[in-house]
C-alpha cells in the first residue's frame, strides 16, 4: 500500500495581497491535494487586491476564502508545518524571516508587483494575468520533480552517512 505524502507550501511576500495570493491559489489547483498551499506577509496589506482574484477568476481557479495575512500566524503552535517557503516578491527576500519549524526547503521566486502597475484597467489586468502565469509555470515546473524519489533518496543518503 502506498501513502501519498501531502507536502506543505507557504508563498511570501511583503503585502500579502497579489503575488503570494495568486501563487497560493494556483498550487492549490495544480497539486490536486499532493500539496496545501498557504500565503502570508512580512507586512500584510490587510485585504486581497481585487484584481488578484479577477485573475483566478480569469483562470477558473476558487475565489472564495482569501484573505491577507501576518506570517506571524505561521509560527505559533499548531501552525502547519511547511516542507518548501517560496518567496515571490525582491522586499521580503530581503528581510529577516522567523525560524521557520521543520527546515523547509525555500527559494526566491521573485517577480514584479502586478498591483504596482499604474495605468489603464487593461494595463492593470494584463500585469496581474502576467505575474499568474509567470508562477503557473513556476508551479508547473515544481510539481514536475519527482518529489517522492528525492526525499527517498535523500533518506538513503543520511542513512548511509550514519553507517560510516
Amino acid at each position: 500500500m502506498t501513502t501519498e505524502t501531502t507536502y506543505n507550501a507557504l508563498f511570501i511576500c511583503t503585502g500579502n495581497s497579489a503575488r503570494s495570493i495568486l501563487a497560493e491559489g494556483i498550487l492549490n489547483s495544480l497539486g490536486q491535494g499532493r500539496f496545501r498551499a498557504y500565503s502570508a506577509g512580512s507586512h500584510p496589506k490587510g485585504e486581497v487586491h481585487p484584481q488578484a482574484l479577477a485573475t483566478l477568476e480569469r483562470l477558473r481557479l476558487p475565489t472564495a476564502g482569501y484573505r491577507s495575512k501576518s506570517w506571524d500566524e505561521f509560527v505559533v503552535p499548531g501552525a502547519p508545518v511547511f516542507d518548501f517557503i517560496f518567496t515571490v516578491c525582491d522586499n521580503a527576500a530581503g528581510e529577516v524571516c522567523p525560524v521557520w519549524p521543520g527546515r523547509p526547503m525555500s527559494a526566491q521566486w521573485g517577480i514584479p508587483d502586478p498591483a504596482a502597475v499604474e495605468g489603464t484597467e487593461e494595463q492593470q489586468r494584463k500585469a496581474f494575468m502576467d505575474a499568474a502565469l509567470t508562477l503557473k509555470r513556476r508551479i508547473e515546473l515544481f510539481l514536475s520533480l519527482p518529489l517522492q524519489r528525492l526525499a527517498m533518496s535523500l533518506q538513503h543518503e543520511l542513512r548511509a552517512i550514519g553507517e560510516q
